[in-house]
């Protein structure tokens, strides 16, 4: 079972909003194989695309067996994180079929990708934290925040040791609440501050506001979660055409 596949007790679609968001969050974040018509050339690829109702259709696993088995035998492919491929396939008006066959199928229309796309370029705002009073969270932000929190942190292990959730009130009334993460770089705050603005952008809407600070002194109420520090990663081996999300491949239809 992939974690495609354990976010997903029943078909996708049936999902109620709120779970299909967490399956959308994961997809984004999951490493896709994505059906070629033909080996790569170079940096240029073409898709293998179907007519499905009314549009052309993209075919995607996340393994490479899943796909080989969908197509019956060996199929040329190239990797790329769901975020990318949403946003290459969107522009083009191209829908996606995920994991056809498997638990966690998928058939996302052009608008579902773009709306994807478009959650995924969320950004944290510029917070004027030193300056708050802070005091424990309401019992509605942490029953809203606790668990995806936990998640997050966990698949960001090795840039963070903790982060706590507070509330926060300005000088000038303003309140909310904030994220406050401790032990990370400076150099990997803002890649920090992206990811936690993206998973707030796929939660129901949230009792209150809420953004990211770090390194703040925290009041002793504060519910903290911890970082798991998991073994070093091994070396990285070799990747796949078109698998360079900092360099994707250029999409022909």
């Amino acid at each position: 079972m992939t974690p495609l596949d354990a976010l997903c007790p029943a078909p996708f679609h049936t999902l109620p909003d709120a779970d299909r968001a967490r399956v959308l969050n994961r997809l984004a974040d999951t490493e896709l194989f994505v059906a070629l018509a033909e080996e790569p050339r170079g940096d240029r690829v073409r898709l293998h695309l179907f007519a499905f109702d009314g549009s052309q259709t993209g075919i995607a696993a996340d393994s490479e067996d899943r796909l080989a088995s969908f197509f019956g035998g060996p199929v040329a492919y190239a990797a790329l994180p769901g975020r990318v491929l949403a946003a290459m396939l969107s522009a083009e008006g191209v829908a996606l079929t995920v994991n056809p066959r498997q638990r966690s199928e998928m058939m996302l229309d052009p608008a579902t990708l773009g709306w994807l796309a478009e959650a995924l370029s969320s950004a944290p705002q510029e917070e004027r934290a030193a300056s708050a009073y802070l005091a424990a969270p309401s019992p509605e932000m942490v029953a809203a925040l606790a668990e995806p929190l936990a998640t997050r942190l966990a698949d960001m292990t090795g840039l963070a040791e903790s982060a706590a959730l507070v509330s926060a009130r300005w000088p000038d009334g303003a309140q909310g609440h904030l994220i406050v993460v401790t032990g990370a770089p400076p150099p990997r705050h803002k890649v920090i501050a992206k990811a936690l603005a993206e998973m707030i952008a796929f939660l129901p809407p949230l009792p209150d506001a809420c953004d990211v600070a770090f390194d703040l002194k925290l009041p002793p109420n504060a519910p903290v979660i911890r970082a798991e520090r998991n073994a070093p990663a091994a070396p990285p081996a070799l990747r796949a055409p078109g698998s360079d999300p900092d360099k994707p491949p250029i999409l022909r239809f």
